[in-house]
């Protein structure tokens, strides 16, 4: 067999390119810390690789959103414990207006100070992430969710946001609420609240007098008044959770007597309590609940007792603030209906702030449930994480101890091959003539 000297040179060429592309190739890879440089290097896991570092990408994204809602959470966190303060400052303002000792003057000074709590609250009602987004307008957040409804004297407020509750994912499989909305805080009270009692009657009285009217109803012409609200103390009751509506007359002797009635859910009344005599300072039982009445009444006067939750009871805690105000300012040292009118709307009040207050702290509660939720999917993203650059780690990194000893082995066989072929080229017969 013949072998000519074309194909020496060709075959040392190509033994030597091997050899210099091989360590190259090492070379490479040590330059760049991976094992897998080009997709050629090793297929499968090349392919493995890019699924991994897709998941490992969607997974930081879910960490990246975890910070935006755990920063959401924490400013509506400390705006609700600045509510809760408030509301705290608001029943102690009240607490003191009950005293007798207090004369119109000084509760006008109360009333002054409990304006500026009014105020402060719309301005937390209406606080901002800081970015110009409103906390509690729910998915509006680019306008003020509460809103003054007049600008003469001291305004109501109502809510113009979103009923919503804003959500984020922060998890392949949790969607969390990340604001509530202002409604659900400011205008809702807290499930299992009670009952909620309004001296108030739905017609007027022979003599309407100076206390005006309160969403279509008057306040009574009497004097009777009520302790505190109503305590449970049946639940098993018939009628238990619905509206009751007490009422006074007289009987043939004219002695008062009272009535009481639940009202259905298509409002039509059942008689509970049929002309039963009435005494000062007696306790009332009636459809699981009672209640302290004091004072003597006048025909048609009522007591209106309803569940905290109910549609016709006032969930709205600026509107138990602009109510206690307005009686504040009203004139008390007249007669002892002017006294039992305050008296019943002061308790009323203080009862409703309690709920209020109750509500802020479950809702405030709930966010820091649910931030301590968020520390928790950060631990599992981070483990997650970890799992996920441990195995991209075995797939494409580099064994530097092996590459090492790899280069090592190709730079003396790529110098094999080169003395290889310098002494292939420089043999010739003429040396052995």
């Amino acid at each position: 067999m013949r072998i000519s000297t074309v194909t020496m040179f060709d075959q040392s060429m190509a033994s030597m390119n091997r050899q210099q592309s091989d360590f190259l190739k090492v070379s490479q890879q040590i330059a760049s810390g991976r094992r897998v440089v080009n997709p050629s290097d090793d297929p499968q896991a090349a392919s493995r690789a890019v699924g991994v570092s897709q998941s490992k990408a969607v997974t930081q994204q879910y960490a990246d959103a975890r910070v935006t809602a755990r920063n959401s959470l924490a400013q509506s966190e400390s705006v609700l414990n600045s509510v809760a303060d408030a509301i705290t400052s608001a029943k102690t303002l009240l607490v003191q207006a009950a005293s007798d000792t207090l004369s119109d003057v000084d509760r006008e000074s109360v009333a002054a100070d409990l304006r500026g709590v009014y105020e402060t609250l719309i301005g937390q009602a209406n606080a901002t992430d800081g970015n110009g987004r409103y906390l509690f307008g729910g998915y509006q957040d680019s306008s003020p969710p509460f809103a003054r409804t007049s600008d003469e004297g001291i305004s109501g407020v109502s809510y113009i946001g979103d009923e919503n509750t804003r959500e984020q994912r922060i998890d392949a499989s949790r969607l969390m609420p990340v604001a509530d909305n202002g409604k659900t805080i400011f205008q809702s009270i807290p499930s299992g609240a009670g009952y909620v009692a309004r001296a108030e009657r739905d017609s007027a009285p022979g003599d309407p007098s100076s206390l005006g009217v309160q969403d279509g109803y008057y306040a009574n012409a009497g004097s009777v008044t009520f302790t505190g609200g109503p305590s449970r103390v049946d639940p098993n009751a018939e009628h238990f959770g619905k509206p009751f509506e007490l009422e006074f007359s007289t009987d043939e002797d004219g002695n008062p007597v009272f009535s009481v009635h639940a009202i259905e859910e298509d409002g039509s009344r059942t008689l509970v309590v049929d002309d039963e005599a009435y005494e000062s300072g007696e306790t009332v039982s009636f459809g699981g609940i009672s209640i302290t009445l004091e004072g003597m009444p006048e025909e048609g006067d009522q007591i209106q007792v309803r569940p905290a939750d109910d549609e016709g009871a006032n969930q709205d805690l600026f509107k138990t603030l602009k109510d206690a105000i307005d009686l504040l300012e009203m004139d008390q040292e007249g007669t002892a209906e002017n006294r039992a009118h305050f008296r019943n709307t002061l308790n009323t009040a203080m009862r409703e702030l309690d709920n209020s207050l109750d509500n802020v702290l479950t809702v405030r509660a709930s966010m820091g449930a649910r931030l301590n939720e968020l520390d928790v999917v950060d631990a599992v993203g981070g483990n997650r994480m970890m799992n996920y650059e441990q195995t991209l780690s075995d797939l494409v990194d580099l064994d530097y101890a092996q590459a090492i000893s790899e280069y090592s082995l190709r730079q003396v066989g790529l110098q094999a091959a080169q003395r290889a072929f310098v002494d292939i080229k420089g043999l010739s017969l003429f040396n052995f003539l």
